[in-house]
């Protein structure tokens, strides 16, 4: 089972609230994308859960080519970086809005359980990466059965 950090958990809380404070306006430049270093928004946006077996991560990549993610899985932490490439205008076209961000982006969240690093795997199927990670024999519940006195 994964241990709490409390050291962690407040640096944490730091750069939330520090995410929010420039989400109000503070520090933050006019007309930056979400893909931009100072952005509220952390790319990509994920999801975790877990069944008994597999702990699962979701992440929404729309307009990433999967060849351009790198996937880093390193004791109780999983970094996805990656690049969106630019919207490329067509010769004659008028762009009107230009709110799709590009650029390098990385997101490393820690794990909520320990895994087994040979149980891993990836697919890309709609804009969502779902990762499978096989939990470590250790995390993985037990029912003991207990005996009358």
């Amino acid at each position: 089972m994964a241990s709490w950090d409390m050291l962690r958990e407040l640096d944490n809380l730091r750069r939330e609230v520090d995410e929010a404070f420039r989400g109000a306006g503070l520090g933050r430049p006019f007309g930056s994308t979400f893909l931009a270093p100072i952005t509220t928004r952390r790319f990509p946006l994920i999801n975790f859960s877990e069944d008994d077996g597999s702990l699962y991560v979701d992440a929404l990549i729309p307009g990433v080519d999967p060849k351009n993610i790198d996937l880093t899985v390193v004791g109780n932490g999983i970094t996805i970086s990656g690049e969106r490439k630019p919207f490329e205008e067509q010769q004659g076209q008028v762009v009107h809005r230009c709110e799709l961000g590009s650029g390098k982006f990385s997101r490393t969240s820690e794990l909520p359980v320990d895994i087994d690093p040979d149980k891993i795997k990836a697919e890309c199927k709609d804009g969502i990466m779902r990762i499978t990670l096989g939990k470590a024999e250790r995390a993985i519940p037990r029912k003991i059965e207990i005996k009358p006195a």
